[in-house]
């Protein structure tokens, strides 16, 4: 078994474009850079790569360009290669979505750097083990729709302080999942983090960050994990904080947390070499929304328009136009499969209920489930949300796939997990972690292992 960490520096300059709150917000300062991180595991002949992007998403045309660039530059298969993006709300315009035009002369910058951190990580793969475990985290997120008295759900805004609050939409989920390579009985080589959760902080400012993800690579840092990607799970309907509480945290204070959570899985882990690795991927065709002249106006029961509502307006002949012209929006579903875990990558913002589907048929399999990664359709809504409306229902251009998108989705993910499960086992050595970072006090919690 081997492994192979590595990063590189992501950061646009001043002066372009942010994505991620809909209106153009200029550049004007750099908080803390953005990383491209990459890991790279092997097992005999098998390779499967990992790349977390601090951007709000990445288009499936960008991934299909890294991943034919990295197997010419390094050999590595573009079937084993996720590619993922942390929902960055505060990072550079890689994407069109409504006034805001995608940076050409980025993009192309973010994939000549994504190249080389792949081609770092492949070149420095060395002996290692891997161990698995998580633990669960109640106290950082909440499903941020609220049902309201009158049959509709209200997304963005007066949370349980409307006056017809009723009860929150669905639940989160609060696993944080941790997979992570050390040294054979030695210092760790680094760490995949799985939680879902939006990070949206400075989002509607002229600020870049990389927001809790790029704390939570830090503060590991500081406990002896050298690389740590964060791999966002279904989030489309989870935020940060609690709906009730006047501060929302800062994402210093989420990152520290998550990396004391990841600390305490690790601690957990009892690691092995030999375990099998696996990649399968399908292309499913979504369904358009049904669309009536209600949905295009923004007039239906339940539609909520965020930040500027007539920029929904602007951005509709052009979605029309494509939607007439392509019939249904191609999708990619990619599964990787390490010992007992898979990874399963979504390109689009997945409601949390879509994503505990996908992880409660992996079993016996430890399923987990990787937003944003390899394109991006926009929201991807369980079929009961569309009866509420809501923010992440209301037709626009982020917002177009058919209330049965979620469905096809889960149903390709399962069928690629289940060959997954029926692909070769090999046998794993196994030895029990020594502490492999530096502990964190703090109360019991209950955690487990895979």
């Amino acid at each position: 078994m081997k492994a192979g960490f590595a990063k590189v520096d992501i950061t646009p300059g001043l002066g372009g474009q942010k994505i991620g709150w809909i209106r153009p917000i200029p550049i004007e300062r750099i908080a803390d850079p953005l990383y491209a991180r990459a890991a790279v595991f092997g097992s005999g002949r098998s390779r499967l790569g990992f790349v977390q992007l601090d951007t709000l998403s990445v288009r499936w045309s960008t991934v299909q360009e890294i991943r034919r660039r990295v197997e010419k530059a390094c050999g590595l298969r573009g079937a084993g290669l996720m590619v993922a993006a942390t929902h960055n709300h505060s990072g550079p315009a890689v994407a069109t979505v409504c006034d805001v035009a995608r940076d050409d002369t980025y993009v192309a910058f973010l994939v000549e750097r994504v190249v080389e951190a792949v081609t770092a990580a492949v070149a420095g793969l060395e002996e290692a083990e891997v161990g698995f475990a998580h633990v669960f985290e109640f106290g950082l997120t909440h499903n941020r729709r609220t049902a309201l008295r009158d049959g509709t759900t209200t997304t963005h805004g007066l949370g349980f302080r409307h006056p017809l609050a009723l009860y929150a939409e669905g639940p989160i989920d609060p696993e944080v999942a941790v997979l992570a390579a050390r040294r054979p009985g030695g210092a760790l080589l680094g760490a995949m983090v799985n939680f879902a959760c939006h990070p949206v902080h400075y989002g509607g400012e002229p600020v870049v960050t990389a927001g809790f993800p790029g704390v939570l690579a830090a503060k590991m840092a500081v406990r002896g994990c050298p690389h740590t990607l964060f791999l966002n799970g279904a989030c489309g309907n989870i935020s940060p904080g609690n709906p009730v509480l006047p501060v929302q945290p800062a994402m210093e204070d989420i990152g520290r947390r998550l990396a004391e959570d990841a600390c305490e899985a690790i601690g957990q882990m009892t690691f092995a070499t030999g375990l099998p690795l696996g990649a399968r991927q399908t292309t499913v065709q979504l369904p358009y929304r049904r669309i009536t002249a209600a949905e295009v106006k923004g007039d239906v029961t339940g539609a909520q328009r965020f930040v500027d509502p007539a920029a929904y307006d602007r951005a509709m002949p052009k979605l029309l136009a494509r939607i007439r012209e392509r019939g249904t929006q191609p999708a990619e579903v990619q599964v990787l499969r390490i010992g007992p875990v898979t990874f399963t990558a979504v390109p689009a913002e997945f409601f949390v209920q879509l994503g505990m589907r996908i992880k409660e048929g992996a079993h016996p399999l430890h399923g987990l489930v990787v937003g944003h990664a390899n394109g991006m359709v926009g929201y991807i809504p369980h079929r009961e949300a569309f009866e509420r409306g809501g923010y992440e229902t209301t037709f626009g251009p982020a917002w177009r796939q058919a209330p049965e998108a979620g469905d096809v989705l889960v149903a390709a993910a399962l069928e690629q997990v289940q060959a997954l499960q029926a692909g070769p086992k090999a046998r794993p050595t196994t030895r029990r972690a020594a502490p492999a970072v530096r502990p964190v006090r703090r109360g019991p919690r209950r955690g487990g292992k895979a």
